[in-house]
């Protein structure tokens, strides 16, 4: 490892503390190249205010600004690799400006301090998680409303409790997950502009006595305002992650609760749903087996989220400042949110190379199944609801047999109900989140 920004004196340092560094840095470096581009970005932005305070010259400024596009340029192509040569990604932008430019390199970290370079890094990784995040999710509504379009009226059982309760549709079904997707992207949305204000300026957590550019940096780095008080700035690290895997999290649980229908819906008991072929694998024993795997993976990838936001809940109960713990929030946000952005996208796919067996999900509704309707009649008639409960449990009594649903589809005209989906209020709502 080079010598560490913050080293006083340049030694050579024995294997003991060698090995108490690299415990301190942990996986710095590599969960720093996830971060780097944005901490290149805001170096720059921080160059460009320095430069408008007077705190370096225009040639200074400039020189510094062109090294730090080479630096992107060779990270993005591969000549630059950020490695265990650096305790983490600030001290690999600093070492390649010194390198390049000697003194002026040297220049960069005025007026700033690691604090609140990982904190805007980290704030700009995650403004754009969330940016694809909702993304993702409304590709993924569109393909259920498609879906559900296709099969606006075609009958399939509604199930609580596992077990047979009223006649539904395949529009019904899938409309359920169009809107739950779109509430996920709102909250994203959401949770964007909460957490769209710029740390940087703010140092340590105390302020710098220079008259920082801190509007001017903020903006040029797209930020909607700003986080005003240093304190505050250093007190919101390690809650802004969770807030942004809480909206996260409200994702995956949508994506599981998919996943368990498609893996219970395509067993041989049910034979509802076929999944496309690029979604399930074999067995390496049984010839006869087509598993769900991806259906099972995207399920368990709910779990990463929820162990993430635990892990992040214990680190910060801290008090006021910072403190190095909040180091380890890192590692739970980078890969939760890269397990989230990895399953949303195979939703979309997943969802359209289905193959729906209508015949099975049309003989699966039974006669029993259409005693709330008769019910609910008996009561627009006079029958007092619960007298109405107990004649029609007595006349279904435990009927079997296939039955016509269609009647039940279409009495269900309460918007949202089978004869009502109110799909275009669901597409107006992914089109303008």
């Amino acid at each position: 490892m080079t010598t560490p920004i913050w080293a006083k004196h340049a030694h050579e340092p024995d294997a003991a503390h060698a090995d108490a560094m690299a415990f301190m840095s942990r996986d710095d470096v590599r969960l720093d190249r996830e971060l780097f581009v944005y901490d290149i970005r805001a170096t720059r932005a921080h160059v460009r205010g320095l430069r408008a305070i007077g705190l370096l010259k225009p040639d200074e400024a400039d020189a510094i600004d062109d090294t730090l596009g080479e630096l992107d340029g060779a990270f993005h192509n591969g000549t630059f690799i950020l490695d265990e040569r650096f305790e983490d990604g600030h001290s690999a932008i600093e070492s390649y400006l010194v390198e390049r430019l000697g003194d002026t390199g040297k220049r960069v970290h005025l007026g700033r301090s690691r604090n609140d370079q990982v904190a805007v890094a980290l704030r700009l990784y995650m403004l754009d998680v969330l940016d694809t995040a909702k993304r993702s999710l409304i590709d993924a509504g569109r393909a259920a409303i498609g879906l559900a379009r296709r099969h606006e009226r075609t009958p399939m059982p509604g199930y609580t409790h596992l077990q047979r309760a009223v006649p539904s549709t395949v529009g019904l079904w899938m409309g359920s997950f169009a809107e739950s997707f779109a509430d996920a992207a709102s909250l994203c949305a959401l949770t964007r502009r909460w957490i769209d204000a710029c740390p940087l300026g703010t140092a340590a957590g105390y302020g710098v006595n220079l008259p920082l550019a801190r509007d001017r940096v903020a903006e040029d780095l797209g930020f909607d305002r700003l986080q005003i008080n240093p304190m505050a700035a250093q007190a919101s690290r390690g809650r802004v992650e969770h807030q942004v895997l809480a909206a996260l999290w409200q994702a995956m649980q949508e994506v599981r609760r998919l996943a368990w229908d498609l893996s219970i819906f395509s067993t041989q008991e049910f034979g509802f749903v076929t999944l496309g072929p690029a979604f399930v694998t074999g067995s390496s024993i049984m010839p006869n087996k087509k598993n769900p795997d991806m259906a099972e993976l995207l399920r368990a990838s709910a779990a990463a989220v929820g162990g993430a936001l635990a892990e992040i809940q214990q680190i910060v109960a801290l008090p006021s400042g910072y403190h190095r713990d909040l180091q380890c929030t890192k590692a739970p946000l980078i890969r939760a949110a890269g397990v989230t952005l990895e399953a949303l996208r195979h939703v979309p796919p997943l969802i359209e190379t289905c193959t729906l067996h209508t015949g099975r999900m049309k003989d699966a509704i039974d006669r029993a199944m259409l005693a709330t309707d008769r019910a609910v009649r008996l009561s627009t008639e006079g029958v007092p609801f619960r007298d109405a409960y107990r004649r029609a449990a007595e006349e279904i009594g435990d009927a079997t047999g296939t039955a016509d649903a269609s009647g039940s589809i279409d009495a269900r005209v309460s918007l949202g109900g089978c004869a009502n989906l109110g799909l275009d209020l669901i597409e107006d709502r992914l089109r303008t989140i």
